[in-house]
């Protein structure tokens, strides 16, 4: 199983000593091979962890234009995942239904649960984080209030529009068809603020060379979690140990960088006045937001930091 690789600075000083010349800045490091931590019956194909990913939601999960390979954050977050538990990975569209999936057993976890929906499987920390947020360009880094009568772009019929009009209201609202509208009026000065999902918008910002950043959550913090049944104590644990691993290890972070040219701490952002749970927005919008294109474009690498994650390039596809 190929490894993930790690680009390395080379010390000026060990070059020096070790090569006197000719040394190089930058050196590829392959680590060696894990052993698998988790087998049957706690994964149900041998040596393979089989994944379930809504493939019809970027950047989570999502085909670029030029292939029908799943790509995005999920599919290197699980890549990574895969390999700290010293297993293969493949790939397993699932749609909107992980829960199904689950149970059926065509898959042993499920990427992109949210932290605020009620499940009926057992669901580990955050990897990313959920929760709509406020962009704003960098010279605006005001938290707004209603008194202040922002204007907020948002998409339409989405859960960041109905926060938007029950926090600041019906008024503040600037109303576009797709992210990528929305950071367009932000960028052309007839909003002062985008409303989105945190990572959707960031991708969304990133992707577009969009100069923005989060100024606000507008909800409490929430996450994106992997699932596992509620029967698989062994393999929760496993999952819950190796996330740990690759969060306080950087590499989660890289992947973040990847996807949305930064990585995202919810902890250390300001919330609204009136920021509400997630839980309480479920049942008041008829969809979610988007980037605006039917696919996820697949990103070239990190320009951020000394790791390059070729998490997911080696996956198990799902067949036509």
């Amino acid at each position: 199983m190929k490894r993930m690789k790690a680009l390395v600075c080379c010390a000026a000083a060990a070059c020096l000593a070790m090569v006197p010349a000719g040394c190089s800045s930058q050196q590829s490091y392959t680590p060696p091979e894990k052993s698998a931590t988790v087998s049957s019956p706690a994964i149900g194909k041998s040596g393979t962890l089989r994944v379930g990913v809504n493939a019809g939601s970027p950047p989570l999960a999502g085909s670029p234009s030029s292939s029908s390979k799943i790509v995005g954050i999920d599919v290197d977050v699980a890549a990574a995942l895969a390999d700290q538990l010293g297993l293969k990975l493949e790939i397993v569209d699932v749609g909107t239904d992980p829960e199904a999936a689950l149970k059926e057993g065509k898959v042993d976890v499920a990427m992109g649960i949210g932290s605020e929906i009620e499940v009926s499987f057992w669901r580990s920390p955050a990897y990313l984080p959920k929760g709509v947020a406020l962009f704003s360009t960098p010279a605006n880094a005001t938290v707004p209030t209603k008194a202040s009568s922002p204007k907020i772009a948002a998409q339409v019929s989405s859960t960041s529009s109905w926060q938007v009009t029950n926090e600041f209201g019906q008024d503040a609202l600037v109303s576009e068809n797709d992210l990528k509208s929305a950071f367009a009026a932000l960028a052309d000065g007839s909003a002062q603020y985008v409303a989105a999902d945190a990572v959707i918008g960031m991708y969304a910002a990133h992707s577009g060379g969009y100069d923005a950043q989060i100024v606000a959550l507008m909800q409490q913090p929430g996450g994106y979690c992997v699932g596992v049944l509620e029967a698989n104590t062994e393999l929760q644990a496993a999952v819950k140990d190796a996330l740990a691993a690759l969060t306080d290890g950087g590499i989660v972070s890289v992947i973040e960088k990847k996807w949305l040219g930064t990585d995202i701490d919810a902890s250390s952002l300001p919330l609204t006045t009136g920021a509400s749970s997630a839980k309480t927005d479920e049942s008041k919008t008829s969809g979610d937001e988007s980037d605006g294109g039917e696919n996820a474009p697949a990103a070239e690498g990190d320009e951020e930091g000394n790791v390059e994650s070729n998490a997911g390039r080696n996956a198990v596809q799902p067949t036509a």
